[in-house]
């Protein structure tokens, strides 16, 4: 990032947000690792982080989840590497076998999925599967952390010596045991063991009759503890075997250790990896707790959050049961800078800290809670001066603390900043501190920075009014309760409802009354005329609100009956088809039948059978021509049909809107009257009218008779 002090991470309680995070990460080296997030240094980072968390929250839904990535800290390993001739502990062979495994099993299942998760696949394509670390190891190391018989065939001859001396010795020292017991030599316990070695309990009255070593004695002294002399050739044969065997250990895990040694930036590689797998995962269980997602990345320099969240306050509220209000805000190049105003406690500072802790947590690869048709952009500096700033140790006081503050704003501002500055100009005369602050918020404004301030000085909200890309907001207020509704209406100054509010906390009406006569009577006037305003500005969303529920609803009915109206003309056009159909079979039949009565007159074959097949000639010839014609026909109906409908219904729903409050009247252009015959406007067959009952007509086609509308009938010529 271009500039990011760390004062604004501790302003919008960003490190309260990694807190949450790191108590999802299933390792101490996650945990660590996402109490350390800060935000990235570009977008193309962010943005590949927020996919990746995206994508491995979208795994929690479904059938393909992501593997275990768990891990034990590799790091001690990786240093005791690259020592020349160190060897490691058997544990560390068996972390780095365990991790080794995992990353074979996660490059597995996302080569084979990688398009379900594409960019967390990408996280990983410079890593390659390795098995020779884990077989490796297996073949020297089991399941229970002890080195195998056959890691060496030394180590296999050395256990098989001392298995055999063990042997010895637990027969010899049985023999002995037997021996002493049957001569009354030993104590009720009869053996003991001592430095891991089995020994008689001897009396003491009968310990030089006992040959062995004393090893020795019990506290009162009346036991003395001796190894029977046949099993001591024994030990001392077992102590040598097992001496040679750690040292046969000591080498083959320093074979092993050295074949590891060139794999060191690898098995570094790894752990990174899985590491990086563990902040992913952490960030996406945190999204899914507080329901949070990737908005759209805006190519412009605009910021909207819809639904907007403030994560810490919404996990609190989880926590108690509690409702928690989502903001609207939006930031653009026609209203760059939003100057808020409204009362105390209506919550102007949540509105300023929902925005810069959304944008910081974006920047750093953490999705948010917002509406997924949100959307966001890239800031190169993010500054904040928010809450009370004075300082002690630098004797500054508030109002100098912040102007210093305004100094290095002013070093950094440009377009690519986003500014957070609560109370805007306090700490001074309300006259001056206002005039500075307003030639301030001026060359903010010149610079094309992009920001968000609350403020009660009426100079900031003019100001606002008069520059095309300021816009005035204020967080709604409910007037009647004077309680905070968590809802900001950008287009207007706020009132502070200073009277009001002192009014209903119990303040006397008196000195109220005696506070309004010391004050400029345009000020009161003023701040009431925004109140009204805001009044105004509530009832007015209402209604507006129950005009487009009904403008939804005509539409709606509106779409149905031409829907309605296209499906009764396609009918129309069918049966009309259908009637046509029936009548060319009617002529057809009557021409069959003059040539059967032909027949039956003069009992000719020959004319007959040539005018039969002159009449299927003909019939044929016409549905050759209707064939070509209708396939022609029917590929540019199909181009056209679904152009032409939609078209009908733009046309229809404006003609609709014109014609609202109008009755049409139809005006033929010629009277029909009973007995004339007509046919339909897009028909051929012709029909006589039998009666007109008001503006309809019924029509005799013969076989059978319709009622039409009269403005659907033409005089058939």
């Amino acid at each position: 990032m271009g500039y990011l002090p760390n004062k604004t991470l501790e302003d919008l309680e960003f490190f309260e947000v990694t807190k949450q995070i790191a108590d999802f990460a299933i390792t101490p080296l996650g945990k660590s690792a996402c109490l350390e997030m800060t935000p990235l240094p570009d977008s193309k980072a962010a943005l590949d982080a927020l996919h990746g968390v995206s994508e491995y929250r979208a795994s929690f839904d479904n059938d393909n989840r992501i593997p275990n990535h768990g891990f034990e800290d590799l790091s001690p390993a990786i240093k005791l590497l690259k020592i020349e001739n160190s060897v490691l502990e058997i544990n560390s062979f068996r972390n780095i076998a365990a991790a080794t495994e995992t990353v074979n099993t996660l490059l597995k299942f996302l080569k084979k999925f990688k398009n379900y998760y594409p960019t967390v696949n990408q996280f990983s394509s410079h890593l390659e599967v390795n098995n020779e670390i884990k077989k490796e190891v297996d073949g020297v190391i089991d399941r229970f952390g002890e080195v195998r018989d056959n890691a060496s065939e030394q180590l296999y001859a050395l256990r098989k010596q001392i298995q055999f001396l063990k042997g010895k010795i637990a027969q010899s020292f049985n023999k002995a045991l037997s021996h002493y017991n049957n001569l009354d030599y030993l104590d009720d316990i009869r053996e003991s063991v001592v430095e891991n070695k089995r020994v008689l309990a001897v009396k003491s009255m009968y310990r030089r009759k006992v040959k062995g070593g004393i090893m020795g004695s019990s506290k009162t002294g009346s036991i003395v503890f001796i190894e029977p002399e046949a099993t001591l050739q024994y030990s001392r044969e077992l102590q040598n075997l097992l001496f040679e065997e750690t040292e046969e250990v000591k080498r083959i895990l320093s074979e092993l250790t050295d074949f590891l040694r060139p794999m060191r930036y690898q098995i570094k590689s790894y752990q990174s990896y899985l590491l990086h797998l563990d902040t992913l995962y952490a960030r996406a269980r945190h999204a899914a707790v507080i329901d949070a997602l990737l908005p759209i990345l805006s190519d412009q320099q605009e910021l909207e959050f819809k639904n907007a969240f403030h994560p810490l306050l919404l996990r609190a509220h989880q926590l108690e049961n509690k409702k928690t209000f989502p903001q609207d805000i939006q930031l653009s190049p026609k209203s760059r800078i939003v100057v808020i105003s409204g009362p105390n406690a209506g919550g102007k500072s949540i509105t300023l800290k929902t925005v810069g802790l959304l944008q910081l947590m974006l920047q750093s690869g953490i999705l948010i809670p917002v509406h997924e048709k949100s959307r966001f952009c890239w800031f190169d500096s993010i500054l904040t001066d928010i809450g009370d700033n004075q300082s002690i140790e630098n004797h500054l006081s508030t109002y100098s603390y912040r102007l210093k503050n305004m100094k290095g704003f002013l070093k950094k501002c440009d377009d690519k900043t986003l500014f957070l500055i609560d109370e805007f100009g306090t700490g001074s005369d309300p006259e001056l501190g206002g005039a500075l602050a307003e030639v301030i918020l001026e060359d903010f404004y010149e610079r094309k920075s992009f920001g968000l301030i609350t403020t009660h000085y009426a100079n900031l909200k003019l100001l606002a009014d008069e520059q095309a890309a300021m816009v005035n907001a204020n967080m709604q207020f409910n007037d009647k309760t004077l309680e905070p509704v968590f809802k900001l209406v950008l287009g207007e100054a706020g009132s502070s409802f200073t009277f009001e509010v002192a009014q209903k906390n119990g303040i006397p009406f008196s000195l109220i009354n005696r506070a309004k006569k010391k004050i400029e009577r345009g000020k009161v006037r003023f701040d009431a005329t925004i109140a009204k305003l805001q009044k105004q500005r509530h009832q007015m969303a209402k209604t507006g609100k129950s005009l487009q529920e009904k403008e939804s609803k005509y539409k709606d009915e509106s779409e149905r009956l031409e829907s309605l109206n296209i499906k009764l003309k396609t009918k129309l056009v069918s049966y009309q088809e259908l009637f046509d159909h029936n009548q060319r079979m009617i002529v057809l039949g009557n021409k069959l039948n003059d040539v059967a009565e032909r027949y039956f007159q003069n009992n000719k074959k020959r004319p007959m059978i040539a005018e039969i097949l002159r009449l299927v000639e003909t019939e044929n010839s016409k549905r050759k021509r209707k064939s070509a014609a209708q396939s022609k026909k029917a590929k540019a109906v199909k181009k056209t049909v679904e152009k032409e409908v939609e078209e009908k219904l733009v046309t229809l729903r404006k003609e609709k809107k014109k014609k609202k409050n109008e009755a049409v009247q139809p005006n033929p252009l010629v009277v029909l009257k009973v007995g004339d015959k007509v046919r339909m406007l897009d028909g051929k067959s012709v029909g006589s009218i039998d009666a007109i009952e008001k503006k309809k007509a019924i029509v005799n086609y013969g076989i059978f008779t319709t009622q039409v509308n009269l403005d659907q009938l033409e005089l058939a010529k």
